[in-house]
């Protein structure tokens, strides 16, 4: 390919992810999670290999400012994303860009964290590769009220060398998801209590990455 693209980085497209995640023992059922309040019915499972590469600075400056940057590829949403601090309710702002055909990092996602990495280079931090198996819990209007994701989760601290290997599963709302606080309350609850009661326990780590670097 010759010469600089002249068309403008297109904007990221923007989400909120709000999530509950728990760990379980291989040879574990899924439950049924048509029962839960909103929930009509559970699509087919559908898997997904899926390869992170998350970067930050010498200094972790993203990793203690609740920033991950990663470069993913797999998935639907392939590509490189930048997840924020948590917010009150939660919830984490997702912005995403496509993979492009170069591993630099988009220069509109280094604009994003440039208040909190100034200039300083970004290096691998660690490599989370995900064989998944993902359900969507459906609507009686057949809209997506939330996302099941069957996770067996493997990773590598970059600077250390140490590996972890785990098995989890991530419920993360839709967009037919409750908005109300009290609904999204009680749907959560509810999504605890039948993971429970299915064998699995809260999650070591409230993220991957976290959990990959030994918090």
């Amino acid at each position: 390919m010759s010469g600089a693209d002249p068309r403008p980085e297109a904007a990221p497209s923007r989400s909120v992810e709000i999530e509950l995640k728990f760990d379980v023992d291989d040879g574990v059922a899924l439950p049924d999670w048509s029962a839960l309040p909103g929930v009509a019915a559970v699509s087919a499972g559908e898997p997904r290999s899926l390869d992170a590469t998350y970067l930050d600075t010498a200094d972790v400056a993203l990793a203690r400012a609740g920033y991950a940057l990663r470069r993913r590829t797999g998935g639907p949403d392939a590509g490189w994303h930048i997840k924020g601090p948590r917010g009150a309710d939660g919830g984490r702002v997702e912005l995403h860009w496509p993979l492009g055909e170069e591993d630099e990092v988009p220069a509109g996602a280094r604009a994003e964290v440039e208040a909190v990495v100034g200039d300083a280079a970004l290096t691998p931090l660690a490599r989370i590769r995900n064989e998944r198996v993902a359900y969507f819990l459906l609507s009686p209007a057949g809209e997506v009220v939330a996302e099941v994701a069957d996770d067996h989760v493997r990773t590598r601290d970059e600077r250390s060398g140490i590996e972890h290997e785990w098995h989890e599963w991530e419920i993360e709302l839709g967009p037919a998801g409750a908005a109300d606080p009290e609904e999204r309350r009680v749907f959560f609850t509810a999504v605890a209590d039948a993971a429970h009661a299915a064998g699995a326990r809260a999650a070591a780590s409230d993220s991957k990455l976290a959990r990959a670097l030994g918090h």
